[in-house]
Parts: structure tokens; C-alpha cells; sequence
């Protein structure tokens, strides 16, 4: 395949900066790489709710790949990364007969970094050697407009493997890893970081990041133990400040917090930032960086209750998926539907196979199905489909906590079992047409569930901030110690797509979430004695100790100082709180 770099064999000039963020159409919305959770497919997913012209402010990362399996193992990059492939017009038992045949039977472009409908696309590795690093960069640069590096990634075998965020106690490296890129690739690099603990530790980063030649940062507002039960809330005050310190043409992009499509504007308003970035906002809603609809014009996939609120239902993207999976992935037509289901449809699909409702939804066991088939299931090595179930997992968290017998026969598919796959769309479609029935039938009744109360100290919390932050709290802006307000905001009936918000630590420490080892403990001791003393002290000279919301937080050091708990061995997906972007 021509590389993306060359026109009629010539090669381009190598922007860099501002001139190649404006080059790739200057994108405000950036689908972020994402564990395991960026690939072509759901890619494709997020752009078929923006129309073209949004779609050309829209930029997506691969997942973050391994340069050193990259570079060295074709079946990795043939299970993670599939740019090219073979023409299928032209058997592969035929040898070429003339030029022209030799020429037909080279790679042609296929699916991630097609020009025609998967760009622009940065790849994004992780890496801490820079030949390692440059060599699997020169692979993918070919079908991609930027290579990027991973700075942010805070998993513990990020830890073990010294990559990511365990990067940044070694600033030479960081700085040789990104040079020895900008001086050997036909394309630009870029990079994605974590903050420090000060504004100026993350300024000076962020300063050697680019010296290096970097064109565009991306800056997560999280610090590297900001994780599962701690992950807490990103700090966009860091954002605006390397804005205002970074010279006025640098590219920055913001990370963090975004949960719904009203977030994206607030995120560049608030930071500056020339493009905000989402991730696991995205997961729960591919959906989140289109335009909603006007009052009145929902159509079928987008529902509005009586409140006013919406969002798109699970079934309606469920459908898009999976016709992208059979169009792109599969190489064929999707299966012809019907219609999705709105009040005043024919409602007779819905008890017409009731005999067979137990043997639908429940479906033969694994093992019945591995026997009948006669031989063993075939281990599934596309990235597009080992990916589908647990995308679904995340889209249907809220869907799936009450209808766990739709969750089970999700658990029950095997990777790339499609047909199992269709037979769970099935069962969502009708469980959600079910659901709107209900709805309608007690005028949005069926979904009225108890609001959640804060506790008594976030009360009092609220109470002391005054009447302008109570009002900020009821529209989720201001919330220091409770998730409670931004559920709130969240809250949708269970067939709408919709963000899973985590508990912040304090309340994660209230539930038992996470717990302090011995050594966390008597830290805590130590400095509530010393708390103590300066409020005695200051009591004497006429002073009063500042009341610090932060000192009450657990203060993680490493992996030894809090311990999160295990996951339900029965129901891992839904209780994992695993990083999916750093």
C-alpha cells in the first residue's frame, strides 16, 4: 500500500504544531485511545452519529499498542492492527499472469487508517525504548496521520513494564523517546501525559514534552494514582494553566470529566484547550460528540421522556454496532430489521414467539453448543470482534443491573459468536419495547426511583457554600465530596444510554470500597496529631487552622497503600473499575 504520506510518489512537506493540527481539519472532538476499547469498529460506531462536516472535526486513536510486540511479531499486529489486506477478487491460488496481475494482488487498504472512511487517526504505543518505539512507528505510519506516545497509561503493569506514567520521574527519556521519532518519521508525533503534583512540575513536563517535538499535548487532568476507586474528579485548573504558561501556538488537548455532550463545550471554556477528549463518556455513549436532536424530531433511536431529558437507546446503538461489524468486519450485508419500536407500532412481534420466549432468551449453554457443532470453537483474533462483548458490558451497565437474564446470555457468548451476539440484540430490543409500553402506560411512573441523599457532613458542606454553589451543586458544576449531584444529572430510564459515574473517594472509603493499609493508617494518625497541635497552637496566637477538604482524603502511595477490592469472580464486568485510558 502507498504510504499516506506520499501524493504521486512525492512526498508531502512534515508539518509540525499548529500548521498539522489545521492540515488534519483542526478537530474540536477526539475519541481517545482506549485499552483494548479504541478499535476500528467503535470508531466507526462514534462517527455514524455526526454528520460529514462534523465528522471532519473529529479525531480517533487507535488502542494503545506494545512497540516492542509491534515491531517484532506480525501476529500481534495481525490481531490488533488490520490496515491492509489481500484483494478478495483475485484467488489466492491463482499466480499472477502479467504486471498488471502482480499488481492486483498487492495489500489494498481495509479497514483501520482507510482514507475513505477511518481518518484522521493517530496509532498511539507504549514504549521505553526508542529504536523499539521508532521501528513499530515506521510500520504504522503508512495508515495513520500522527504517531502518539503513551505518557499517561497508570495500571500496574504500566508499573512493572516502565511505560506510561511511570515515565515521568525520568524526563531524559521522555525526551529521547519523542525526539528520536520527530527526527525519523515522515509523520508527526504527539503525546498524551498525566499532571504532577504542582502546576509547575506538570508546566516544566509539558515544556520537555514539546522541546522534544512533540506537535500537539495531550494533558489528562488526573495524577498518576488517580485511579478505579480513587480516580476522583480531573483538575481543569491545570489545564487552563499550562494554556496561559504554554506558548499561544501550542496545541493542547483536555482530558477528563466528560461524561455528557454538555460537557464537551464546558471542558474548552473552562480549559482553553484547543480539542477536549473522550473516554469511557464515549464507551457509555458513542453518541456524546453528535448534535442531539430538536424537540420533535427523535425519530426512533433517540428518546425524550416527559422531563425533557434523553438520550439515544441502547437498542438503537446495539443495531448500529452490529450492522458496522457485519458492513466493515464481516465483508457482507447486515441482517434485514424491522423497524425499531415506538409507541404506536403493531405490538404483536412482541408475544408472537412467546411459547419460545424461555429457549430465546435463555439460548443453549456454551458447552451445548460446542458439541453440536462437531468440532472446537476456533479462537477469535479480530480486534473488532473480541472486542464486542465487553463494549457491550459498559454500554448496558444500566440496562443489564435489571435485566440479568439478558446479562447472562451476554456472559454466555463467546468471542465472535455473532449469531449469539444478534440473538442478545433481540432480547434488548424487546425488553426495551417493553419498557417504553410500561412508560407510556403510567405516565413515566415506571422509572420514578428514590433519589440518593448525600450524607450528613456533604450536607453541611453544601450548606456552607451558600446559595450560588447550592445552585452550582443542582447542576453538578460544584460537588468537592458527593457524587450524589452529578448521579443526578446523569440519571436516565435504563434503556437510554447513559455515563456510569464512579462513587469519589471519600464516599468510596465510606462504603468500603477501598480501605487504608496499617502503614496509610498511621500516617493519618501521625498527621492528625500534628493537626492538632498547629490548631492548638494557632488557637494561642489568635489563629485558626485552615479546615483543608483534601487532608480528609486517603493520600495512595504506590500499590501497597490502598487496597481496592477484588473483583466478583461471578460477575467480573460489572464490577471492575479498571483504567480503560491514561
Amino acid at each position: 500500500m502507498a504510504s499516506s504520506t506520499t501524493t504521486k510518489g512525492m512526498a508531502k512537506p512534515k508539518l509540525h504544531g499548529r500548521a498539522f493540527y489545521e492540515s488534519i481539519g483542526s478537530p474540536k472532538f477526539v475519541l481517545a485511545p482506549m485499552v483494548d476499547q479504541s478499535e476500528f469498529a467503535w470508531r466507526m460506531l462514534t462517527r455514524s452519529f455526526l454528520t460529514p462536516a462534523e465528522n471532519a472535526r473529529l479525531l480517533a486513536y487507535t488502542p494503545m499498542f506494545h512497540a516492542r510486540l509491534f515491531e517484532e511479531m506480525a501476529k500481534y499486529r495481525e490481531s490488533h492492527f488490520e490496515a491492509t489486506r489481500l484483494p478478495t477478487s483475485l484467488p489466492t491460488t491463482i499466480a499472477p499472469a502479467s504486471e498488471d496481475a502482480e499488481q492486483s494482488s498487492q495489500p489494498v487498504p481495509f479497514l483501520d487508517g482507510n482514507p475513505a472512511f477511518d481518518r484522521p487517526l493517530f496509532v498511539q504505543f507504549c514504549a521505553n525504548e526508542p529504536e523499539h518505539l521508532l521501528g513499530a512507528a515506521k510500520l504504522a505510519a503508512p495508515y495513520c496521520d500522527a504517531i502518539d506516545l503513551n505518557l499517561g497509561c497508570p495500571q500496574g503493569i504500566a508499573r512493572r513494564g516502565h511505560y506510561g506514567a511511570f515515565l515521568q520521574e525520568d524526563q531524559a527519556l521522555v525526551y529521547k523517546l519523542i525526539n528520536t521519532l520527530h527526527k525519523n518519521l515522515p509523520i508527526p508525533v504527539t503525546a498524551k501525559i498525566r499532571i504532577l503534583e504542582t502546576k509547575e512540575d506538570t508546566l516544566a513536563y509539558a515544556k520537555n514534552v514539546l522541546a522534544a517535538g512533540a506537535s500537539i499535548i495531550t494533558v489528562h487532568g488526573r495524577r498518576r494514582d488517580q485511579k478505579g476507586h480513587l480516580t476522583g474528579v480531573a483538575d481543569w485548573e491545570y489545564l487552563r494553566y499550562l494554556r496561559e504558561n504554554l506558548p499561544k501556538e501550542t496545541v493542547i488537548f483536555a482530558n477528563g470529566n466528560i461524561l455528557q455532550h454538555g460537557d464537551l463545550e464546558r471542558c474548552l471554556e473552562a480549559t482553553g484547550a484547543d480539542a477536549v477528549m473522550s473516554a469511557e463518556g464515549n464507551l457509555s455513549d458513542p453518541g456524546v460528540f453528535g448534535q442531539l436532536p430538536a424537540t420533535g424530531q427523535e425519530g426512533r433511536e433517540y428518546w425524550r421522556g416527559k422531563d425533557g431529558k434523553g438520550g439515544y437507546r441502547v437498542d438503537a446503538v446495539f443495531r448500529r454496532y452490529m450492522d458496522i461489524i457485519h458492513k466493515y468486519v464481516l465483508q457482507h450485508e447486515p441482517p434485514t430489521r424491522r423497524p425499531l419500536f415506538i409507541i404506536g407500532d403493531d405490538e404483536s412481534w412482541l408475544v408472537e414467539r412467546k411459547e419460545n420466549d424461555t429457549e430465546q432468551e435463555e439460548g443453549p449453554s456454551r458447552k451445548k453448543r460446542k458439541k453440536d457443532s462437531g468440532s472446537k470453537i476456533e479462537k477469535c483474533t479480530s480486534p473488532n470482534l473480541v472486542s464486542i462483548r465487553p463494549h457491550l458490558f459498559h454500554l448496558l451497565r444500566h440496562f443489564i443491573s435489571r435485566h440479568t437474564d439478558i446479562r447472562d446470555a451476554l456472559a454466555r457468548c463467546y468471542a465472535g459468536d455473532v449469531p449469539a451476539i444478534e440473538n442478545v440484540l433481540d432480547m434488548v430490543e424487546r425488553r426495551v419495547a417493553q419498557g417504553l409500553i410500561e412508560y407510556e402506560r403510567t405516565g413515566g411512573k415506571s422509572v420514578e426511583e428514590a433519589e440518593p441523599e448525600p450524607p450528613k457532613e456533604d450536607k453541611s458542606i453544601i450548606e456552607s457554600v451558600g446559595a450560588e454553589k447550592t445552585e452550582n451543586v443542582e447542576n453538578g458544576e460544584y460537588d468537592p465530596e458527593s457524587s450524589v449531584a452529578t448521579v443526578k444529572k446523569c440519571k436516565r430510564p435504563w434503556w437510554v444510554a447513559q455515563p456510569i459515574v464512579r462513587p469519589l473517594p471519600k464516599e468510596a472509603m465510606a462504603n468500603g470500597s477501598i480501605s487504608l493499609s496499617k502503614k496509610e493508617k498511621r500516617k493519618q494518625e501521625i498527621a492528625a496529631r500534628a493537626a492538632n497541635l498547629a490548631e492548638v497552637n494557632g488557637k494561642e496566637k489568635g489563629q485558626e487552622a485552615p479546615n483543608r477538604t483534601e487532608d480528609e482524603l486517603p493520600k495512595p502511595d504506590g500499590l501497597e497503600s490502598i487496597k481496592e477490592p477484588a473483583m466478583d469472580s461471578k460477575r467480573p464486568t460489572l464490577t471492575t473499575d479498571e483504567i480503560v485510558c491514561g
